[in-house]
């Protein structure tokens, strides 16, 4: 199975400064966002995702990196 993998539009990097080039996906049930430049990652558990967002809100996720 192919794995969905979205750019966030208008990020910046926190390791490289660099703009645009953060990629959102998930593997094994773990919200990823990695730097298609500099390969800097940071993780989000999937229950922190669901503590983040409200009942009846459409959201995709929101993600807080520690």
């Amino acid at each position: 199975m192919r794995q969905k993998k979205r750019f966030i539009a208008g990020a910046s990097c926190p390791e490289c400064k660099e703009m645009d080039v953060m990629m959102l996906f998930k593997e094994h049930d773990v919200e990823k966002v990695e730097c298609v430049e500099c390969g800097h990652v940071m993780t989000q558990p999937k229950e922190a995702v669901q503590a983040s967002t409200r009942q009846f809100e459409q959201v995709i996720g929101v993600f807080k990196p520690e």
